[in-house]
C-alpha cells in the first residue's frame, strides 16, 4: 500500500458563498467552484470543501456545488438573526477546528472578500499554516489580501462563467492616432461567435486535448511554486483534475514516456532531476510555435484596425484568431489564459494594450512603425 507524499500540501477549502456569488453577480459573473477547484489542484490535494449559505438563497447555485464535491453547510437567516455574522462565525469555528486538530493541513483557502475574516487569516497564519484568499477584484476589502500569503483574483481565473454580451455588440475604440473616442461596432466583423463542429474523436485529437491539459497545467505549477517542477508533481496535479487520467488509455506504457514524447515534439523539456527517474519539467526556451503565434496575433489586429475603424477590444479576438488559424490554441505555448498570451506580446513589443475603465475592457492595437519581434 502506497503513502501519500508528506511533500504535497494539504489543503482546506471555506467557501463564503453569499459573499463571492452577489459579488459576481453584480459585475455580471456566476460563482462556479470548478476553474477555483482547478487552480487549486496545481497547488496541491484539497481535504476539506466546505461552502456556508442559506442555500434556500442560492437553489441555482446548489448543483453546480454538488457536483463539485463541495460540503454544503446550511446557515438558515432568522428573523431575529444577523444574516452576515452567522455563516462567518460557524466558517470561522470549523476553519480553527480543522487548522488546531489536523496537522496534516497545511494550506487554508478562504474564499471571501469580506474583512472580517482578517482575524481569522492571521490567527491561522500564527499556527503554522499557510493561507490563499479568493475574491472579486471589484467587491475584495483592502485589508484581506495583504495578510493573505497569496490571493487570487475570482474573476482573473481561466473558463469563469462570462458576464452576457452587451446588446449592440462589443465595443472598438477608435484608432490610438486619432484621438481614442469610442463606437460600437464588433470585433468579429458582425459574424455571430461560435466553435467550429467538433469533429469525431480520434486517438491524436485526444492526445492534443491532452497535451493542451498537461501544459495548462504545468503552467499553473510554476506561477504557484518557486522551484522545479518533477514529473511526479505534474502527475499528482494531473490526477487531482482528473482522477482517472492514465496515460495507457493514450497507448503509453507509462508517464516518463508519455514525457518523452511531448519532448521529441519541442512541446517541453525534460532534465535529470535530483530523484533518479523522477525528471524535472519545463517549457522549451523558445516555446514550439511561439513567434507564429505572436505574428498572427500581430497581424490579426492591424486588420481589425482598418476593418472596424479603430482598436479591436480583447474579447472575440481569440476566435478572429481562430478564424485565420483553426489550430491556435495559447495553451500550447504554456499560457494560461488568453489574456496572459497578450499581455506577453505586449512585453514582447508584438501588440501594444490599454485598459479602458469606461468600457471595462482591454483594446489592442498596433503603432506605426512599432518593432515586430
Amino acid at each position: 500500500m502506497t503513502t501519500a507524499d508528506t511533500s504535497e500540501e494539504r489543503l482546506a477549502l471555506y467557501v463564503d458563498h453569499e459573499n463571492v456569488a452577489i459579488g459576481a453577480r453584480d459585475i455580471g459573473y456566476r460563482f462556479d467552484p470548478k476553474p477555483l477547484l482547478e487552480a487549486l489542484a496545481e497547488r496541491g490535494r484539497l481535504i476539506t470543501r466546505r461552502a456556508y449559505a442559506d442555500w434556500n438563497l442560492f437553489r441555482d447555485d446548489r448543483r453546480g456545488m454538488v457536483d463539485a464535491n463541495v460540503e454544503l453547510i446550511e446557515i438558515p437567516q432568522r428573523s431575529d438573526s444577523v444574516r452576515k455574522n452567522a455563516a462567518d462565525i460557524q466558517m470561522a469555528v470549523d476553519a480553527m477546528e480543522l487548522a488546531l486538530t489536523r496537522d496534516f493541513v497545511s494550506t487554508f483557502v478562504i474564499v471571501s472578500g469580506d474583512s472580517d475574516f482578517t482575524p481569522l487569516v492571521s490567527k491561522l497564519r500564527e499556527l503554522n499554516k499557510r493561507v490563499i484568499g479568493v475574491g472579486l477584484k471589484g467587491s475584495t476589502s483592502a485589508m484581506l489580501p495583504p495578510a493573505c500569503d497569496e490571493f487570487i483574483f475570482y474573476d482573473r481565473l481561466e473558463g469563469i462563467p462570462k458576464r452576457e454580451p452587451r446588446q449592440g455588440g462589443s465595443p472598438s475604440r477608435t484608432k490610438k492616432s486619432t484621438g481614442g473616442n469610442k463606437k460600437s461596432t464588433k470585433a468579429n466583423g458582425g459574424e455571430p461567435t461560435k466553435e467550429a463542429a467538433a469533429p469525431s474523436s480520434s486517438q491524436k485529437q485526444d492526445l492534443r486535448k491532452l497535451e493542451r491539459v498537461l501544459t495548462r497545467t504545468l503552467s499553473g505549477i510554476q506561477s504557484s511554486t518557486a522551484g522545479a517542477v518533477q514529473a511526479s508533481n505534474l502527475k499528482r496535479a494531473l490526477l487531482r483534475k482528473d482522477p482517472t487520467f492514465n496515460e495507457g488509455d493514450y497507448g503509453f506504457r507509462g508517464f516518463r514516456e508519455l514525457l518523452r514524447h511531448l519532448a521529441d515534439n519541442k512541446v517541453i523539456t525534460l532534465t535529470d532531476g535530483s530523484a533518479p527517474g523522477d525528471p524535472e519539467v519545463d517549457f522549451p526556451s523558445a516555446p514550439r510555435d511561439e513567434d507564429t503565434a505572436f505574428q498572427l496575433l500581430r497581424r490579426t489586429v492591424k486588420e481589425l484596425m482598418v476593418e472596424l475603424g479603430g482598436d479591436p477590444p480583447l474579447s472575440g479576438l481569440k476566435d478572429q484568431l481562430r478564424k485565420r488559424e483553426p489550430e491556435f490554441s495559447e495553451k500550447d505555448l504554456g499560457y494560461a489564459g488568453f489574456l496572459q498570451f497578450c499581455k506577453a506580446a505586449v512585453t514582447k513589443d508584438i501588440v501594444e494594450m490599454d485598459w479602458e475603465e469606461e468600457d471595462q475592457e482591454y483594446y489592442l492595437y498596433v503603432e506605426d512603425g512599432e518593432k515586430s519581434s
